[in-house]
């Protein structure tokens, strides 16, 4: 019983330990968020996708919130991989050798995608999307008056789910490694994936086919791209099945 119960409190202070690393680092990364924001924030108000758009500032406040967003986010994006690696290090004494370096690489692959769906979100849809909406408005001959707040708003809620939407080929090599989904599986149920696929296309995108097409085109080819990744994971726990020595 003592010996459970100074196990229990040595995992707790590991823990805590491990939460103020997190804590410490995630604080340095908002500060120097705050020195970022103001360079980043510009340079997204003059990008291709904002420079028909004259942005205001509706409140008083709107521009000193949008600036803590953005000094919130870097921090996240990179706290992030400190997070990850400080998780890894309290699970890991409990992997073996070869599982601690496989989830190893999911840190960086992790961040990877995330960074990629951003960039693919901004770079690709966003000019598709902004091209409609302000399309729309030309043609109902409104005079546009477009609040930084409700712009960055809206930019944070189209681009940051892909960051997410993105992590779908790790989490199903993930899953699979974890015995918990097969690669037949995934393409047993793929037309119902599409529906859910087509669905969040829509959720995430103005009424209009080609800005749905350029999201579900993705989302499909990354659906794809996850029952490949599950296959090559699924026959290396076949293969480490087979080498487990029977008793």
């Amino acid at each position: 019983m003592n010996d459970n119960k100074t196990d229990f409190m040595e995992h707790v202070a590991e823990l805590r330990k491990r939460l103020f690393i997190v804590v410490i680092f995630f604080i340095i990364a908002f500060v120097a968020g705050m020195f970022l924001s103001k360079p980043l924030i510009v340079f997204l108000e003059h990008a291709p996708a904002a420079e028909d758009i004259a942005l205001n500032a509706f409140r008083l406040t709107d521009p000193v919130y949008i600036y803590f967003q953005f000094a919130f986010l870097i921090a996240l994006i990179l706290a992030g991989p400190v997070l990850l690696y400080q998780l890894w290090a309290f699970v890991s004494p409990g992997l073996y050798e070869n599982e601690r370096r496989v989830t190893l690489m999911y840190i960086p692959m992790t961040v990877f995608l995330f960074l990629l769906g951003l960039a693919f979100s901004y770079f690709v849809l966003l000019p598709f999307v902004m091209d409609f909406l302000l399309g729309m408005t030309q043609d109902l001959n409104v005079q546009g008056e477009f609040g930084i707040y409700e712009y960055f708003t809206f930019l944070f809620k189209l681009t940051i789910p892909f960051g997410f939407v993105f992590q779908l080929p790790l989490l199903a090599m993930f899953l699979t490694r974890l015995g918990l989904i097969t690669p037949q599986f995934l393409r047993k149920i793929r037309k119902y994936a599409y529906f859910v696929l087509l669905v969040v296309a829509g959720l995430i995108t103005p009424p209009d086919v080609i800005s749905q097409l350029v999201v579900m085109v993705p989302l499909v080819i990354l659906y794809e791209i996850s029952i490949v990744i599950s296959g090559f994971a699924y026959r290396k726990v076949l293969n480490a099945q087979k080498t487990v020595p029977h008793e």
